[in-house]
């Protein structure tokens, strides 16, 4: 009976799993963490008692580096104090054919936001063209920024970059050409759990960066991306500046 219960959750596990990797844009760290759940609790009562020992100290291990990686995400998810900057940098996110993506939509909410505030800023709207998209995040950008009534004089495009590194680097290298010093210090508009990795990057390459958090709208869509920015970091830590 035992058995056929942990079964019971696991294919739900499985199932949902399926569901939220391949059905719903923005959720697949929900659904490998559900398949991870179930495979758990199909393994778990079917184990000898040493292998139970065993497996519960894998869980309780992967769940303390999680933790550890996670945190300083969570405690730099937040726009920084008083992010006045001569130039705003924000991240390119996905576009469906032209139209912009929530992703994207949240960060240019967060970006208008800014440019109101501090009317001296420049933008520099940064991302190139990827699948699936006409036009390039920075035109995208470009677009919804001045239909919301930001001067085209105050956006600059960078239409090229196909990373968060390269966004950065070819940002950085735009503003240098335009006689300023990313080392003065720069603000940066990306996602909330985006932050602690760009403001990383943007460190290692020779900029102070100033955080400006985009809260992401959707709840799921924000705790899947919180849980990938682990992953994230992980990489981060292993591989250096990372992509």
């Amino acid at each position: 009976m035992k058995h056929t219960a942990s079964l019971g959750i696991a294919l739900f596990c499985l199932l949902g799993g399926a569901v939220l990797r391949f059905a719903m844009p923005g959720r697949d760290f929900l659904g490998y963490t559900l398949w991870a759940l179930g495979l758990l609790v199909f393994l778990f009562p079917r184990l000898h008692a040493g292998g139970r020992v065993a497996l519960a100290v894998l869980v309780i291990a992967g769940l303390a580096v999680f933790t550890a990686l996670e945190l300083p995400i969570v405690r730099a998810a937040r726009t920084d104090p008083d992010p006045k900057a001569d130039y705003v940098i924000v991240l390119g996110a996905g576009v469906n054919g032209s139209t912009p993506s929530l992703s994207m939509l949240d960060r240019l909410t967060a970006a208008l936001d800014y440019l109101n505030t501090y009317p001296d800023a420049v933008a520099i709207v940064s991302g190139g063209q990827g699948t699936g998209e006409d036009i390039t995040e920075a035109a995208a950008m470009h677009a919804w920024l001045t239909q919301h009534g930001v001067d085209e004089s105050r956006i600059v495009q960078e239409p090229a970059s196909t990373s968060t590194r390269s966004n950065l680097e070819n940002s950085f290298a735009i503003i240098r050409a335009r006689g300023g010093e990313v080392a003065d210090g720069v603000a940066i508009v990306t996602s909330e759990y985006h932050l602690y990795r760009a403001k990383w990057m943007a460190e290692a390459l020779g900029a102070r960066p100033l955080g400006v958090a985009a809260r992401t709208g959707l709840i799921p869509m924000r705790v899947n991306y919180f849980i990938r920015e682990a992953f994230a970091a992980a990489y981060l830590r292993v591989a250096g500046i990372g992509a």
